[in-house]
């Protein structure tokens, strides 16, 4: 073994123990294009006794030379002794059922949706890629480009989540020599060639030519990252701190104090909520919107904000979605155990005598159940109303939930039991004047639940 692939193998070890990326007790999943990235990681990995599994992926966007790829892999795996998994992908497929999406995102999300599966399958512990000290410093430019925060510009990180970057430490120039001192080939796409995407104008055109007009450009760059990583480390220690005294059951966050003690209060709240796919003008929006009602969806719908009198609360919208069409036929006439939990009983008016349970218990004129009216579960839609008991008038339901102080998710899983289309009953919160027991009535159904919204 020459001298350059001993020194390249010895580097990669170390950078492996000092960040803790792998250990020898679980498999590594090893994306394989077939570049010199990858092809180089599989093999230092592999010499330095990880067990391997290849992963290739085929998405067919370049014909014969997409094919002339996945030979490579084959042959450089058969080499190196390695399992080799090849998916066939559909790019185009997958672009029409996510409207919008671009052919990069599109290949993206498909490679690592796979990964992941990868990971089950084979009870790995990470998914290994072959990312170099260029490829970084071209993650920080771009995303510099896009004015990212700290976070946005350290994003290349040695492990993300289940992906480890063992190459980080060298460049390109290093690659190639390790795998021309071990004697594997690796091919080049094409496309890269090409300045159609913007990262390719950067390698292609941009840092070519900072590097001739300031030389060491990129090493200067590569060490404004490392510090900028040193930095944030003490500034996630700080976000956790802000998490847990604003945000500590992830639903709730009081902007008036958070505005009221925190000088860059924007920034904190973006922090807060950047996990949940807010950008910083929604933030900014928040911080600025009315006391009640102002509503954000993240920017891929998978979570809501809503503001109630001061107060942000988020909600998982598929929730949101799945509660606002859920509706249970019941029969009222016996117990209920879903959606929630009502006791039924049936007596002679003699022998009714009204509790102190408030509107835990509602008394119901057994005339409501002849006919086989419909019964029904379900969440407040807008526009409902009742006559509350007692009252002469109908009031809309968002209005007693505002004089209850329901915040909007209370309104929205709070339960509303109706009798063909009527509301007759909030269970815990109200009850109606209708079908109430009075001077008629011979029998009377009594409900009881435990259940509060």
């Amino acid at each position: 073994m020459t001298d350059i692939a001993k020194d390249f193998i010895s580097r990669t070890r170390a950078f492996i123990e000092e960040r803790g990326l792998l250990h020898h007790s679980a498999p590594v999943v090893v994306a394989l294009s077939g570049g010199a990235d990858s092809v180089a990681l599989l093999a230092v990995l592999s010499a330095l006794g990880y067990d391997c599994r290849a992963a290739h992926c085929n998405f067919h966007l370049r014909g014969e030379e997409s094919m002339r790829d996945c030979r490579h892999c084959h042959e450089v795996c058969r080499r190196l002794d390695v399992d080799l998994y090849v998916r066939d992908f559909d790019v185009e497929a997958r672009r029409r059922e996510h409207p919008g999406e671009s052919v990069e995102m599109a290949c993206r999300e498909l490679r690592y949706a796979w990964f992941a599966d990868l990971l089950d399958r084979d009870a790995a512990q990470a998914v290994a890629v072959g990312h170099h000290r260029e490829d970084r410093a071209e993650t920080f430019m771009l995303n510099l480009m896009r004015g990212a925060g700290i976070a946005g510009l350290t994003s290349m990180r040695p492990r993300s989540g289940a992906v480890v970057r063992p190459l980080l430490p060298f460049s390109r120039s290093e690659i190639e020599q390790y795998l021309a001192a071990i004697g594997l080939d690796f091919i080049t796409d094409s496309s890269n060639a090409s300045d159609a995407h913007r990262r390719n104008r950067l390698r292609n055109r941009v840092y070519p030519l900072l590097e001739e007009l300031f030389p060491g450009a990129t090493d200067a760059v590569l060490r404004s990252v490392a510090h900028l990583e040193s930095a944030a480390a003490i500034y996630d220690d700080a976000i956790a701190d802000r998490r847990r005294r604003y945000f500590a059951d992830a639903r709730h966050i009081d902007l008036r104090e958070l505005q009221q003690t925190e000088r860059e209060a924007p920034t904190v709240l973006f922090e807060l909520l950047r996990p949940l796919s807010f950008t910083f003008t929604q933030v900014c929006d928040m911080l600025a919107a009315p006391a009640s009602g102002a509503v954000f969806h993240s920017t891929d719908d998978v979570a809501v904000a809503e503001i109630n009198r001061g107060v942000l609360e988020v909600c998982d919208a598929r929730r949101l979605k799945l509660a606002a069409g859920e509706c249970f036929t019941v029969n009222p006439a016996r117990d209920i155990a879903e959606p929630i939990a009502i006791q039924a009983s049936n007596a002679d008016v003699a022998f009714f005598r009204p509790e102190n349970l408030g509107p835990a218990v509602a008394y119901l004129d057994a005339a409501a159940f002849d006919g086989s009216p419909l019964w029904e579960l379900r969440h407040w839609r807008r526009g409902d109303r009742m006559v509350p008991f007692g009252a002469r008038k109908s009031k809309l339901l968002s209005d007693i939930f505002a004089a209850a102080h329901f915040s909007p998710a209370q309104k929205r899983e709070a339960w509303i039991l109706t009798r063909n289309g009527e509301i007759v009953w909030l269970p815990g919160l109200r009850c109606s004047a209708l079908f109430a027991v009075g001077p008629g009535t011979k029998r009377f159904v009594r409900l009881f639940t435990e259940y509060k919204p």
